[in-house]
C-alpha cells in the first residue's frame, strides 16, 4: 500500500518554519501513547531508543526506516541498511497527554510536540514541529513524518505496515509541490 492522490497530504503549516500534522488513530490513547515513547513500540513505526518522560529527560532514536514493514521496499540505494541517530532532550511531558522535545536538524535546534486527545473510541494525535528554518529540511520532515505517521496508523489497526520507502518517495512530489509556493 502506498500513498495515493486520494490520499490527503496531512501537512499544513500554521506559521513560519512550523510544520503540523493531525491524525485520527485507533486507541485508547494510553495504547498510542505507549507507542510515542516505548522504545521499542516506537522502533516499529519511527525510531528505536530510550526516552526519560520528564523535563530534561534524555531522548536517543535510531531510524532503521527500512525494517518497518516485512512487504518488498524500494529502498533508495544511499538508504539501504541506512541507520541514523539523534539525540534530544525532553521540554515538556503530561502523559499521556503530551510529550514535547528538542533534537538537532543540522543548523536547527528543532522541536516536535505530539499531543494526544480522546476523539471517540479513538485518539487525535497533533504533531508539531517547530523551528525548521531549511525549506528542504521543512520538505524532508514533513514527507518523513507523514510516511511515518502512515506506518503507526497501520500497526495501531493491526495491518501490515505499508513499506516506508515507497509511500515516502510516492509523497515527494506531492509535498514538493504543495512547498513550492511556501
Amino acid at each position: 500500500m502506498t500513498a495515493s492522490t486520494e490520499e490527503p497530504l496531512l501537512a499544513t503549516y500554521p506559521e513560519a518554519n512550523t510544520l503540523r500534522m493531525e491524525r485520527v488513530l485507533t486507541g485508547p490513547i494510553e495504547r498510542v501513547w505507549q507507542y510515542l515513547t516505548d522504545a521499542e513500540l516506537r522502533g516499529k513505526w519511527l525510531a528505536a531508543g530510550p526516552m526519560e518522560l520528564r523535563a530534561g529527560g534524555r531522548v536517543e532514536m535510531t531510524w532503521a526506516n527500512d525494517t518497518l514493514s516485512p512487504l518488498p521496499d524500494e529502498v533508495p540505494e544511499k538508504q539501504v541498511g541506512a541507520r541514523s541517530s539523534m539525540q534530544g532532550t525532553v521540554v515538556a511531558c503530561d502523559p499521556p497527554r503530551m510529550i514535547r522535545y528538542e533534537w538537532q536538524i543540522g543548523v536547527d535546534a528543532t522541536e516536535v510536540t505530539f499531543e494526544l486527545s480522546p476523539a471517540g473510541e479513538n485518539v487525535l494525535l497533533r504533531l508539531t514541529h517547530r523551528r525548521v528554518t531549511v525549506p528542504a529540511t521543512l520538505q524532508g520532515v514533513s514527507i518523513g513524518w507523514q510516511s511515518h505517521l502512515d506506518v503507526l496508523a497501520d500497526v495501531l489497526e493491526g495491518k501490515t505496515p505499508r513499506p516506508f520507502w515507497k509511500n515516502f518517495t510516492a509523497l515527494k512530489e506531492r509535498y514538493t509541490v504543495l512547498l513550492a509556493g511556501k
